[in-house]
Order: C-alpha cells, then sequence, then structure tokens
C-alpha cells in the first residue's frame, strides 16, 4: 500500500508529510482491502484544503476536508475517510449475508 503526499501551490514539509502518514497509519491498519491513496494539500486564500483518493477494489473514494489550519484539515479528512470506509464495509458484509 502506497501513501503519496503532494501539495499545490504549498510545500510539503518532513513533519507535514510525518503527520499525514501517522494519521493515516490508522486507516490503514483498520482496512486491509486499501490498495493506494494519495492526499493533496492546497492553499485557497485562507483555506488550508486536504483531499483524498483512496483507491479500493471496486470503486474510488474520494474525500476533501477544509479549514483555516493544515492540521485540522488533515484530522477532519481522516475522520471523514473513516466514516466512508466504515459505512463501505458495513454496505459490502450486509450483501454478503443478504446473498446465502
Amino acid at each position: 500500500m502506497n501513501i503519496h503526499v503532494t501539495g499545490r501551490q504549498v510545500e510539503i514539509t518532513s513533519p507535514l508529510r510525518d503527520y499525514v502518514v501517522s494519521k493515516l497509519s490508522r486507516i490503514t491498519q483498520r482496512f486491509d482491502q486499501i490498495v493506494d491513496i494519495t492526499v493533496t494539500l492546497s492553499v485557497e486564500k485562507l483555506e488550508q484544503k486536504a483531499e483524498a483518493l483512496v483507491r479500493v477494489p471496486g470503486n474510488d473514494i474520494f474525500v476533501e476536508a477544509d479549514s483555516t489550519d493544515m492540521y485540522a484539515s488533515i484530522d477532519n479528512l481522516v475522520d471523514k475517510l473513516d466514516r466512508q470506509l466504515v459505512r463501505r464495509k458495513e454496505k459490502n458484509e450486509s450483501q454478503r449475508t443478504d446473498a446465502v
């Protein structure tokens, strides 16, 4: 599983990259079907924006979050991503039990 961190109009420093990877490691431990995660951090005027594209078998998952602080944006992004992956996992499990 690969985690790619890129920046648009913002420099990705080592502490920022480490923060993103540490937050996403929690997600990758809970969900084993993740193939690839691409995180894009950007700054637009006063908005600090974080976007993530998660490749999983089936449909890809896209999540975005923004805030006035980049670290808060990353936290919101990880929370939203966690909720979507839990929802997807529950949906897949319910489809398996319905088919039996």
